[in-house]
């Protein structure tokens, strides 16, 4: 487990169930014996809008941090994502981190997520590399207007029921 993870954990945890968590981020970086940069790196690559945070910092005062959930129905993420641009592309990461989130939000089974991922895959994209971030991004849309088209359907199943 890197110095990373366990500073993810930590926030996880401190966050529980609240909405938002306010830190110190030089305090956090001491408690931790690491730089600030490190907090920050954390920050920006655990805690993203794809995954359901958002980090809102103030200058002065030592870096004040809060770390904030996102509270939000499953297919407003799906419209949020298919509202973006997709069609630009994206990377795996941030594809990831979409699948990722719509797996916590139990949209997606873990077997479904990890076949999405899989789909979505550097490996799996036969293509010119400046190319496989566009077709990931066409490949995610078409999966993220099903699953809402999915949705749909099983909720008006339910209604009829």
């Amino acid at each position: 487990m890197t110095v990373s993870d366990i500073i993810e954990r930590f926030l996880l945890e401190t966050l529980g169930d609240e909405l938002s968590v306010n830190f110190n981020r030089n305090e956090l970086a001491a408690y931790f014996s690491v730089a600030p940069s490190q907090i920050n790196y954390v920050l920006s690559t655990r805690f993203t809008p794809e995954r359901g945070y958002l980090i809102e910092s103030r200058r002065g005062g030592g870096g004040s941090v809060t770390l904030i959930r996102v509270e939000s129905d499953a297919d407003d993420v799906i419209l949020k994502y298919l509202d973006e641009t997709l069609d630009d592309g994206i990377d795996y990461g941030k594809a990831c981190a979409i699948v990722d989130r719509l797996e916590e939000d139990e949209v997606y089974t873990q077997c479904e997520a990890g076949l999405i991922k899989a789909a979505l895959s550097d490996k799996a994209l036969i293509a010119p590399t400046v190319a496989k971030n566009r077709l990931r991004g066409a490949i995610l849309k078409s999966v993220l207007t099903e699953t809402l088209r999915q949705k749909s359907v099983g909720d008006h199943d339910e209604e009829n029921n």
